[in-house]
């Protein structure tokens, strides 16, 4: 049975996110609100957790999973950047984009693409999701909430609780926040392709709507 956090989506209260993140270290999978659409969420350190949350959403190894952090300079730390990567970056964090990119050596390799060690890195815009990362100190392994029988993510705290809740360990609940996923953008080849167009812009890239 899942715990119900109720958090204010601009001025989250800091006792019940520092409860969140100590679930997280604990080993539970979570739902948290992000800038485009709900997420889920574990420790990137932990297996179990990992393969709960892939469970949950029905995925297989092939499906990249995305490292949300608090800020470029974390994602620097889990991928590897270079100058037109980090200028790019750096213009469109924090944001609606998920990038894929060559993970470093920091990344477990349970967590990777397994052909070709990618993974996925964002910085959301939202007070809750930037608060919780905080209180880790470190990336969140993340997927949307989006279940493979419906045409939309979750978007209603009370319905994710009432689905869910025997296979979440919690839901942070801050109102809606949308149903548009982030706009995802492989940056591992010569140029920008665009994998899905989303929630973020694609002028930045030059891609056409």
């Amino acid at each position: 049975m899942s715990q119900y956090f109720a958090v204010h989506p601009t001025h989250p209260q800091p006792r019940l996110i520092v409860q969140a993140a100590a679930i997280v270290r604990a080993g539970g999978v979570i739902a948290y609100p992000t800038d485009s659409c709900y997420a889920i969420g574990c420790h990137i350190g932990d297996k179990e957790a990992m393969q709960r949350l892939r469970s949950i959403r029905k995925i297989d190894d092939k499906h990249h999973l995305t490292l949300m952090c608090r800020d470029l300079s974390e994602i620097a730390t889990y991928a590897q950047v270079d100058n037109v990567q980090y200028r790019l970056l750096r213009k469109l964090t924090p944001g609606s984009y998920t990038f894929i990119l060559r993970a470093s050596k920091e990344v477990p390799r349970r967590l990777l693409h397994p052909r070709r060690k990618t993974i996925g890195m964002r910085v959301p815009e939202h007070a809750v999701a930037q608060a919780l990362l905080s209180a880790l100190g470190e990336p969140l392994l993340s997927a949307t909430l989006s279940l493979p029988e419906d045409e939309l993510p979750l978007n209603d705290g009370e319905e994710i609780r009432a689905r869910l809740e025997r296979v979440l360990d919690l839901v942070l609940d801050a109102g809606s926040c949308g149903v548009e996923p982030t706009t995802m953008v492989d940056l591992t080849g010569a140029a920008p392709e665009l994998l899905r167009q989303g929630r973020g812009s694609l002028e930045p890239f030059g891609f056409e709507a």
